[in-house]
């Protein structure tokens, strides 16, 4: 399963002044585009570590990557952990990613294959709930 490049309806926030949900979802692919969210914020959990980071260059789409290291296993399991993040990711962002954020998904050994899916979602709603704490208004 891909992750969507396609507007989602309805997610863009009331008139209210809450943040933008991001109306596309793109795959981060630049190696420099890793290395900033590296600095960014981190937010472990359970099965994986979430780092996200507001870009401030205009775009309102957000991106989204998936990495796995060595440590997950061999070339089999690392893309298995992938897998699995790139679906948790497919199902949960459009509707709680913010616009103009970049955000990483990086699988950790044992953990990311191992859990259930529904410990997935959680962990990844969980954190993103962390990375934008209320009353922090789009960032």
């Amino acid at each position: 399963m891909t992750v969507p490049e396609t507007p989602v309806a309805g997610a863009n926030p009331a008139a209210d002044g809450s943040p933008a949900f991001c109306d596309s979802i793109r795959r981060l692919r630049e190696r420099t585009d890793f290395l900033a969210a590296a600095r960014a914020k981190r937010q472990p959990t359970g099965s994986f570590l979430l780092q996200a980071r507001p870009r401030d260059d205009g775009d309102p789409a957000c991106r989204v990557g998936f990495t796995c290291s060595r440590k997950i296993g061999n070339a089999v399991a690392r893309n298995r952990a992938k897998r699995r993040l790139r679906a948790v990711a497919a199902e949960i962002l459009p509707g709680r990613a913010r616009a103009g954020w970049d955000y990483v998904l990086i699988g950790r050994p044992e953990a990311t294959v191992g859990c259930a899916f529904d410990r997935l979602r959680d962990d990844l709603l969980r954190a993103l709930d962390r990375v934008h704490k209320a009353g922090e208004p789009g960032r």
